[in-house]
């Protein structure tokens, strides 16, 4: 990135300030023009491709920031994630740029959406290794401390893609809303949550509504196999 960013930017990132300030998230003031620059490629993007919902700077800040913001503080110096189905980046480019000190990758299994985000990465200057696969393959290869998951799909069906490799990886930290326990109580109906602990670690505000994310850690049971 230019030493100076263009006045769109400039702008832009004071208001991500502002919205942070208003919300009470802490974000380092170093971190913040990154963060405007890859909202405003991600916008630019998004009018070629659907990659968001969040258009506008209280949707991002609110939703996308938060989320990142949230799960930061449950992740150790160095460790290795890979944020699954990433879409147009969230949260893991955002985590990158927040927490300069984890080793992130992205995983986008439609091929569109992959190349569009690789894009947006190039064009924020940040290294981030892009897989153009699903998640279960890329995890089967290569080991990583932390799946990051966010509005993938349910917990029965993130189990049973991911419980048979659970020796590749050392948890999964997935954002939910309010029907958590529902999606949970469906697993465990399902047989799926024997050799796993669900725990709910964090949980924040939904802006705009009563109710709240979670972020759940999702870890191998000690003791078994």
């Amino acid at each position: 990135m230019s030493a100076t960013p263009p006045a769109s930017q400039t702008d832009l990132a004071a208001q991500i300030t502002a919205e942070c300030d208003r919300l009470g998230l802490e974000v380092a003031p170093a971190a913040v023009p990154r963060i405007a620059a890859y909202a405003e490629s991600l916008w630019q993007w998004n009018e070629r491709l659907n990659l968001t919902r969040h258009t506008d700077v209280e949707r991002f800040v609110s939703r996308d920031v938060a989320d990142a913001v949230a799960i930061a503080p449950h992740l150790s110096a160095g460790e290795r994630l890979l944020d699954v189905g990433t879409g147009g980046g969230v949260p893991g480019v955002l985590l990158a740029i927040l927490r300069p000190d984890l080793s992130v990758e992205l995983s986008e299994s439609v091929g569109k959406r992959a190349t569009a985000v690789e894009s947006i990465i190039g064009e924020i200057d940040l290294t981030v290794p892009v897989h153009a696969r699903p998640a279960q393959q890329i995890v089967a290869e290569t080991r990583f401390d932390t799946l990051v998951v966010r509005a993938v799909a349910p917990l029965a069906k993130l189990l049973g893609w991911f419980e048979p490799l659970a020796d590749r990886y050392g948890r999964m930290l997935v954002i939910k809303g309010p029907r958590w326990e529902a999606e949970k109580g469906e697993a465990r109906h399902r047989g799926l949550v024997k050799n796993v602990r669900i725990r709910r670690i964090a949980a924040w505000p939904l802006r705009g509504t009563d109710n709240e994310s979670v972020l759940l850690e999702i870890s191998r049971q000690t003791g078994r196999p």
